[in-house]
């Protein structure tokens, strides 16, 4: 157990019985700890990977390359396309189009959503070598490469590095993402996520959250950043101001975080002030309305009092403010690219992430600046901390990747190695009265897979796992498709089971903070235990939001892994079979 494990630990078993006074007390005690951390580690070495170094770092070059772009060249730099790099083809419609900006200059770099890592290399190169600047390729790699890219190392995400309580693993996790993601050529990660997830209902965060306590975020975001910066990845601490205390998804609509600004500076916005002391070269700006900071609903990545006043000169970030997607509906109304991109730039933001359309985004700021909307200087700022960010990376030296064993070298054995021990270390069991755990053989064990979505692939290599142990197993998917004959024959198997195992593969509540299940799901799991027979051992296991359980208190033994991914279901059927101790710790407070 490392030091911050044992420091840590006390306060995660206890957390429930400490009153709000005492647990605030403590935080504030392991922030200041953290802090004085982090002032003694900067000292030693003077890391060069700190945003501080990045963007202090004085050109001539630099200097003169700034003065000699035109301002369509300036903007260009500021945007940020996206591409699925799936069977990459230079015909393809969308490769001809970013071909196109990349060849005008009208784009600094792009985001991968998905795709697999032969086409990614593929479109870094063909992109790269168009390009009169080098591009800076991107992605959403919280868990890991293979979040977006196949063929890479699937870790479990946030929330099951929370529950290990140990940064180690955190930042051995960050270091094998940079390793996977600069072998693709990507040299920037939108993570870590240090929103603190204090919402049960919250539907967009979640598992993305390495829990809802702030020092078990800052150890833990800080590991990710140095994992990632001190490999030649630029991390991103996001969502701005704080994402974690709402109900809303804002890829659907506009979440609003209901806070004072006591209240945003004792608890949402301290993850971000350690990040920024960290030395994180860029942080996220998150589409959702923080009244207590703005005096109305105007979403934070278009408010300059969030966006400058606060982040740039309040807490006097240096690195790169990007805004979070410009597609999503909390912004987006299918046709006002125009404005919400010019609204973002003059809010402060040095990226325009993802835009619908990345050339109406360019034409849109270059007419904005050339009519006075936007100052020529603030441009010229956003770029200057561009370029610097691409001369720290040594993107003209890194332009182009070998993709000659591109497939073999994504996804090593010492990165699956690794995802499997996070996995294991992460199991967290959190209750347990009747001790059934492990999972005793019995001659009629029923397995109920609750699904909130139709997938008859889902855990299929988890439940053949699951009949070799178990070979007297029945298996019965219970899906938002299930009728009353299969709840008739669950009933039926239960009312007759000699041991019951629930697992559920709910990862995430609605966009609306609901629960995803059926009415005659959850009424049906409501009912179970008074079906089953008197002393009948009964599990709960998660394969994905611990959060299950806060609906489901009937249930008395429960497992959580956060996530179903191949190691997280490894280590789970582990644990069934006393193969494995679970020793994950809690990282939420469930039963609110």
């Amino acid at each position: 157990m490392s030091s911050y494990h044992s420091l840590l630990f006390p306060f995660f078993s206890l957390k429930k019985k400490w009153s709000r006074k005492s647990r605030r007390l403590f935080m504030l005690f392991m922030v200041l700890t953290l802090s004085v951390g982090n002032h003694a580690s900067a000292r030693v070495g003077g890391e060069s990977w700190r945003a501080e170094q990045i963007f202090s770092k004085q050109s001539d070059e630099l200097e003169e390359q700034l003065h000699a772009m035109s301002l369509a060249d300036k903007v260009g730099q500021m945007i940020i396309a996206d591409i699925e790099p799936t069977a990459f083809s230079p015909r393809n419609k969308k490769v001809l189009l970013l071909s196109r900006l990349a060849q005008e200059g009208k784009i600094g770099g792009v985001i991968f959503m998905k795709g697999d890592a032969k086409s990614t290399g593929a479109v870094v190169n063909h992109l790269q070598a168009l390009a009169p600047l080098p591009l800076l390729f991107s992605s959403d790699m919280e868990r890991g490469v293979a979040m977006r890219i196949s063929g890479t190392t699937e870790f479990p995400p946030n929330m099951a590095l929370g529950a290990t309580a140990d940064p180690k693993l955190a930042e051995d996790m960050a270091t094998a993402i940079a390793q996977e993601a600069t072998l693709l050529g990507m040299h920037h990660n939108y993570a870590p996520t240090v929103d603190l997830n204090s919402n049960p209902r919250n539907p967009v965060i979640n598992t993305r959250a390495f829990g809802d306590t702030i020092p078990l975020t800052i150890v833990m975001a800080n590991a990710i950043i140095k994992g990632l910066q001190s490999h030649g990845v630029l991390a991103t601490a996001k969502h701005f101001p704080g994402h974690g205390n709402v109900t809303v998804d804002s890829h659907v609509a506009l979440p609003v975080l209901q806070a004072t600004r006591e209240q945003l500076e004792a608890y949402e916005l301290i993850p971000f002030r350690a990040a920024i002391e960290q030395g994180v070269a860029t942080i996220m700006v998150g589409h959702l309305a923080v009244p207590a900071l703005t005096g109305n609903m105007e979403p934070a990545t278009i408010s300059p009092a969030i966006v400058t006043t606060l982040l740039r000169q309040e807490l006097g970030f240096k690195g790169l403010i990007i805004t979070d997607a410009l597609n999503m509906k909390a912004l987006y109304n299918g046709s006002n690219v125009a404005t919400l991109s010019v609204r973002a730039v003059q809010a402060g933001n040095d990226l325009l992430l993802f835009s619908p359309d990345p050339e109406a985004t360019h034409s849109a700021v270059v007419q904005a600046v050339e009519a006075g909307q936007i100052p020529l200087e603030q441009i010229n700022a956003s770029v200057r901390r561009i370029l610097q960010a691409k001369q720290w990376l040594k993107l003209e030296k890194h332009r182009e990747v070998d993709s000659e064993d591109i497939e073999e070298d994504a996804n090593p054995a010492s990165h699956r190695e690794l995802a499997r021990k996070i996995a294991e270390h992460a199991v967290t069991l959190v209750s347990d009265v009747e001790r059934n755990v492990p999972l005793k053989k019995s001659e009629q064990l029923l397995h109920l897979i609750v699904q909130d979505r139709v997938n008859y692939q889902t855990g299929r290599n988890y439940l053949r796992q699951l009949s070799e142990r178990y070979p007297t197993i029945t298996h019965l998917r219970i899906n938002p498709k299930s009728d009353a004959l299969d709840y008739a024959i669950a009933t039926e198997l239960a009312m007759n089971a000699s041991s019951v195992l629930v697992t559920s593969y709910v990862q995430s509540l609605s966009s609306n903070g609901e629960l995803k299940l059926t009415a005659e799901q959850q009424n049906f799991l409501h009912l179970l235990p008074t079906v089953v027979q008197r002393g009948t051992p009964m599990v709960l296991l998660s394969l994905g939001t611990p959060y299950i359980s806060n609906y489901f208190p009937e249930f008395t033994s429960y497992l959580c892994t956060y996530s179903f991914d191949e190691e997280s279901e490894r280590a789970a059927l582990q644990v069934l079979q006393g193969e494995l101790t679970p020793r994950g710790v809690l990282p939420i407070v469930l039963g609110q």
